[in-house]
C-alpha cells in the first residue's frame, strides 16, 4: 500500500471489504477470460464460425473488464492480484477438463458468466454498505453484462 493517506471518504476497513470483493471478481473475470479465449482457440463442428467469433468478443470485452476492476482496486489503495496462484486462490471458476465439445464449451461458460454474477452481488452488496458509487457503478455494469452473456450463450443451446 502507498504511504499516501487515502481519503475519500470511505475508510479503510471498509475499502478494505470492498476491495476483497473486487479483488474476486477480478479472479473470476480473468480466470473466464482465459477459459473464454482456450474455447475460442478449440471449438469445433457445425457452429465453429458463430461460436469462434462469438468467444473472440466476448474474451476481448474480459480483457478489457480485468484492467478497470484491478484499477478500482488500486483506487481503492490495496494491490490487485496479478498471478495464477492467486486467481485460482481466489476464483470460483471451473477449469475445463481437456478439450470439450462445442455445446459443453458453451454450457460451461453460461456457468462462468452465472458464477461471476453470483461473486459481483457479493461484492456489490459491500460496495454499497461503504458507500462506494463508483465501486457500485462498476460492478452493475458488470453485472448487467455478464447476465446478457449467459442468457446468449444460453439461447445457443
Amino acid at each position: 500500500m502507498s504511504n499516501t493517506a487515502i481519503d475519500i471518504g470511505i475508510n479503510k476497513d471498509a475499502r478494505r471489504e470492498v476491495a476483497d470483493g473486487l479483488n474476486r471478481v477480478l479472479a473470476d473475470t480473468y480466470t473466464l477470460y482465459l477459459k473464454t479465449h482456450n474455447f475460442h482457440w478449440n471449438v469445433t463442428g457445425p457452429q465453429f464460425n458463430s461460436l469462434h467469433a462469438m468467444f473472440e468478443e466476448q474474451y476481448t470485452e474480459l480483457w478489457t473488464a480485468v484492467d478497470d476492476i484491478a484499477e478500482r482496486v488500486r483506487a481503492l489503495g490495496f494491490f490487485a492480484p496479478g498471478s495464477y496462484k492467486e486467481f485460482a486462490d481466489l476464483t470460483d471458476i471451473k477449469e475445463a477438463d481437456g478439450v470439450p465439445d462445442a455445446a459443453t464449451m458453451v454450457s460451461q461458460l453460461v456457468d462462468g458468466h452465472e458464477t461471476v454474477v453470483r461473486t459481483l452481488r457479493r461484492a456489490l452488496t459491500a460496495a454499497q454498505s461503504a458507500d462506494d458509487e463508483s465501486t457500485a457503478g462498476l460492478l452493475a455494469d458488470r453485472l448487467t453484462l455478464h447476465e446478457k452473456t449467459a442468457w446468449m450463450l444460453r439461447s445457443n443451446l
